[in-house]
């Protein structure tokens, strides 16, 4: 299946999107779209034979829970609605916590890395196989980027990738700026990883954009895309031509003549590669694949015990990250801060696009506000829920200060929930659920 070059589809950039030469196809949020109508924009794309491709971010296939089955019908529905020939996911957990480990339940509000350990993966296999039986066309999986890494790792990038593959037969959707932001961030050689991965299996190949702050890179997909990043590009073309590239934006986005230079560098760094790769035909060495070490034998584990093992882990993990509990051992704690950090204002930038009112009643001090609110309130139903648990607790402290923004936030918080603010008497009770709870 050749795709071709293509962009993400955001609605910021929609008619951007739409006039842009040279665009194959474009690939869209699956949670963005309803399944049952789409945007104008993505409707005229397809008259015109843009193939248009779901991108999921919510199922957490890389989490200690089976995926959840209204997730996946609704991931179904939107493949339908496209009539896509793939959706794709990504290797990650977004959530933990629950029955299986007695504690409430936390939303990261963004991609966590799974430990490259033989028990996380026998998760994830199942968690895929799961997934491709709900689903009516082929599934592909993205690497992702990492601030942070697990201790006692028995796998590679590669090697992790490349055993899932061979027991799932899931593709592969590559991001090359993932694999440098772990160049950066965990010493991990992108040219090693895409020998040991299984390159036949890649579906299409991503490239954003990052920034790097005081040695860490940032995958922020809100900036122009590096250099670097176009050179593990270059990297992956010398091995295969990949079937589809396309550029990512998130944020800040560039005007539309930008983003057309960034796509046409894109093509030019693809170019470049195979005209050389051709001027050297016969005179280099073929690329070898690095041989994947053998599986140690394993005594069989329940896989219910084997659930509740990677359930305890990564709800430690994120406890730490989201609801300030203790580093869990092993991992480095000044890492841990910074990814705690950027979770928290990933948290604050969202919930202000979601609820664009409340920076707008807030002003300035809406940041500070929320960062304050999210230290002692962890996520644990999405960002629109999250926005009205923010301005509620305003309301209960009496807050903003000024009479007139508080009257306009209590309107706005009248016209999403209920017909008065919360009183003393339910800022008590749910004072007390929240401590009983373990919050």
């Amino acid at each position: 299946m050749e795709l071709g070059i293509g962009i993400g589809w955001r609605p910021e950039i929609a008619d951007a999107v739409e006039a842009l030469p040279g665009i194959d196809w474009v690939e869209a949020v699956a949670e963005n779209l309803c399944a049952d109508h789409l945007p104008a924009s993505l409707v005229r794309l397809r008259e015109r034979g843009v193939t248009v491709v779901p991108h999921g971010v919510s199922l957490g296939l890389g989490g200690a829970e089976r995926p959840d089955p209204g997730r996946l019908a609704g991931l179904a529905a939107r493949a339908t609605l496209l009539g896509t020939p793939l959706v794709t996911e990504h290797i990650a957990f977004v959530r933990a916590g629950g029955a299986r480990t007695a504690s409430p339940v936390l939303e990261a509000g963004h991609l966590l890395p799974v430990p490259r350990t033989r028990a996380a993966l026998d998760v994830l296999c199942e968690n895929v196989r799961v997934a491709q039986d709900s689903l009516p066309v082929p599934l592909a999986l993205e690497n992702i980027a990492a601030l942070i890494s697990w201790p006692d790792e028995e796998l590679t990038e590669g090697q992790f990738l490349a055993e899932l593959v061979e027991r799932t037969g899931v593709r592969l959707l590559i991001d090359v700026a993932n694999l440098h932001t772990n160049h950066v961030n965990r010493g991990e050689d992108p040219a090693t990883a895409l020998d040991e991965l299984p390159v036949e299996a890649i579906a299409y190949v991503h490239v954003a954009g990052g920034v790097e702050k005081d040695g860490v890179w940032h995958d922020t997909h809100a900036h122009p895309v590096t250099a670097p990043v176009l050179g593990v590009l270059a990297e992956l073309r010398s091995r295969i031509a990949p079937p589809g590239v396309l550029l990512e934006r998130d944020d800040d986005f560039p005007p539309a003549a930008e983003l057309a230079g960034e796509l046409d560098t894109i093509r030019a760094t693809l170019e470049a590669r195979a005209h050389a790769d051709a001027d050297r035909d016969g005179v280099r060495e073929p690329v070898r694949r690095a041989p994947r070490p053998t599986p140690p034998a394993r005594r069989p584990e329940d896989p219910e015990a084997l659930r509740d093992r990677v359930a305890v882990a990564q709800t430690s993990l994120l406890s730490a990250l989201v609801a300030g509990t203790p580093a869990p051992e092993g991992f480095d704690h000044r890492r841990l801060g910074v990814q705690s950090r950027a979770l928290a204002a990933k948290r604050a930038d969202v919930v202000a696009k979601v609820a664009p009112e409340l920076p707008q009643i807030l002003g300035l001090g809406y940041r500070d506000a929320f960062l304050a609110y999210a230290r002692s309130r962890p996520m644990s139903a999405g960002y629109r829920r999250d926005a009205l648990d923010f301005a509620e607790q305003l309301l209960i402290a009496g807050r903003p200060a000024d009479e007139a923004a508080r009257r306009r936030l209590t309107r706005w918080w009248q016209d999403r929930t209920a017909p008065r603010p919360p009183r003393r008497t339910t800022r008590l009770v749910r004072a007390a659920r929240s401590v009983l709870a373990g919050r």
